[in-house]
């Protein structure tokens, strides 16, 4: 199998920045995986908060993850500072790619890169919906 790629956009359309915790250590004693997909999530709904949305409210409809990839480029510690950038690519009429940065507010070094894949959802109908043109006047701004 090949191994994944993903390729960061020249700009990026919003920035926040996340301290490791202790919890997020895992027993080799740098972040774990499962906690960098949580850091992750914790930046998305940073993210939509910043512009009025929520997981579970984007003009009235959710968003599901349709699939996430996390390619790890350096280690980071307890207490380091993350900042983590987000850029919106790849859309369909239903679903878009969030890509993330990750680095290290230190030194500057690259920690990972990421991409999840939302989905919009009507959880009333069971079922994907159109990207609300409210979420698509983000890439206006």
């Amino acid at each position: 199998m090949a191994r994944a790629k993903i390729e960061l956009p020249e700009k990026f359309i919003f920035s926040t920045e996340i301290k490791i915790r202790i919890g997020e250590i895992n027993y080799g004693g740098h972040l774990g995986n499962d906690s960098l997909l949580s850091i992750l999530q914790e930046a998305r709904l940073r993210f939509l908060s910043h512009h009025g949305f929520s997981e579970k409210n984007v003009a009235g409809y959710g968003i599901i993850m349709a699939d996430a990839v996390i390619i790890y480029k350096s280690q980071a510690y307890y207490g380091d500072v993350l900042i983590i950038k987000i850029s919106l690519a790849d859309f369909s009429k239903h679903a878009c790619d969030m890509i993330y940065s990750v680095r290290n507010k230190t030194d500057g070094k690259e920690v990972a890169r990421a991409k999840t894949r939302i989905a919009f959802f009507d959880y009333q109908q069971n079922k994907t919906v159109n990207i609300p043109e409210s979420f698509l006047t983000i890439l206006q701004g």
